[in-house]
């Protein structure tokens, strides 16, 4: 997928330039013994911040892992690591990173944003989206508005893009990151419209193919990898030896008093004798007496959530049709909540080859991302996205209807 480059979001919160991230990986040195080292902490962060400026991935993220192995407390070092783990596209480790430099500094509002992005690009939309909220007050509207559209909610980014577009102060990225979010949305003519008041008439063609490339991800790392135009990698996550030390808790320190006779629990007593606390299904004569009454009927099958609204669980991006369906498959084998669903398939082109998307839908956001985290429990894969050509696969033959055919 291509960057958006005149949108970058990037040169605001990274202080990034449009520059390509190496997508180096870097292993940590064994931080455990670097022993608290405040000027030497000063210089690597001094050496970090230059080499973010010269889009040095890698050379940025060993200053700041150095910067924060000698002043772990220190949450402004803790930013300078996460962003330096986005350049790398180490969404994972920039995760880790800036949440423990938000746990130093609550008020952070760029670490927020950079948390936001960084949890965006591992699927995790709705952390994403309660971030933006909790910390909106913090962040330029410009980069608000756009963050929001990317996790997932163009409508809500749009009435906080809306206000910003029309002050007087008003750039031409505040703009372009209106019509992207109206793109988004699905309101494509106005984004046009919008996107017309910076474009060159003989480009606005061009950057309406390159909005619909976008809002067509593959997977769920690519629009935000586009946007801080980055190359993500595989991240195992930080070194464990930088993780902000937990800091100690004083209540657990004082001693327990002793317990006093005093029949209070905090749990409803449950009785000795009844070990599961579930009272609703003791043993009901009634039931036993009638065993007859229960007839092989056809059985129905498990409520299904309902298709209201637009949003689907990509499961994955695969080669072709074929592969697609064996991984559904053996997907729908292991998460029972997938057999009712249809699964839906759509093309989406990839540098010089084109995947095939497999996705289930169309859901409200909340019960697709009910659903995604239910495949994630079960050892799969995906995200959720607004539906963009995503149509039911031309290989699904449903079982029920095969069943009774043959009869």
């Amino acid at each position: 997928m291509k960057s958006c480059k005149l949108l970058s979001i990037g040169a605001a919160l990274l202080m990034l330039g449009g520059t390509a991230a190496t997508g180096v990986m870097v292993h940590g040195a064994a931080f455990a013994t670097v022993a608290p080292n405040a000027k030497k902490a000063a210089r690597e962060a001094r050496a970090a911040q230059k080499a973010l400026a010269a889009h040095k991935a890698a050379a940025a993220v060993v200053h700041a892992e150095q910067a924060v192995a000698n002043d772990p407390q220190r949450g402004d070092y803790r930013t300078l690591l996460g962003q330096s783990y986005l350049l790398a596209g180490r969404f994972t480790s920039a995760a880790q990173a800036l949440r423990d430099a938000l746990a130093l500094n609550p008020e952070d509002g760029r670490a927020a944003l950079n948390l936001a992005l960084a949890s965006i690009g591992t699927g995790d939309w709705g952390g994403a989206r309660t971030l933006l909220q909790a910390h909106a007050a913090r962040i330029p509207a410009a980069d608000l508005g756009l963050a929001t559209a990317l996790a997932g909610d163009p409508n809500a980014a749009l009435e906080i893009l809306a206000p910003a577009v029309r002050a007087p102060e008003a750039t031409a990225r505040t703009r372009q990151n209106f019509a992207l979010a109206l793109a988004l949305a699905g309101r494509w003519g106005e984004a046009k419209a919008v996107a017309a008041m910076d474009v060159a008439p003989d480009q606005l063609n061009a950057r309406m193919l390159q909005w619909a490339s976008f809002a067509r991800p593959a997977n769920a790392y690519d629009q935000v990898a586009a946007v801080l135009d980055v190359q993500a990698v595989q991240d195992a996550g930080q070194p464990v030896a930088l993780a902000l030390a937990k800091q100690p808790d004083f209540a657990a320190m004082v001693p327990e008093p002793t317990p006093v006779a005093t029949p209070e629990p905090e749990p409803e007593p449950i009785p000795v004798s009844d070990p599961v606390p579930t009272p609703m299904f003791t043993p009901a004569p009634v039931r036993v007496a009638k065993p007859r009454s229960i007839k092989p009927l056809a059985s129905k099958p498990a409520p299904v959530v309902a298709a209201t609204g637009p949003y689907v669980v990509q499961l994955g991006a695969f080669a072709n049709a074929g592969v697609a369906r064996d991984a559904w498959q053996k997907l729908r084998s292991r998460v029972s909540a997938l057999r009712p669903l249809k699964p839906q398939g759509a093309t989406v082109p990839s540098g010089t080859a084109t995947l095939y998307r497999l996705s289930v839908g169309s859901f409200a956001r909340k019960d697709a991302e009910g659903l995604c985290r239910t495949v994630k429990t079960g050892g799969g894969n995906c995200f959720v996205r607004m539906a963009a050509g995503d149509a039911v696969a031309s290989w699904y033959k449903p079982a029920s209807r095969v069943g009774l055919a043959a009869r």
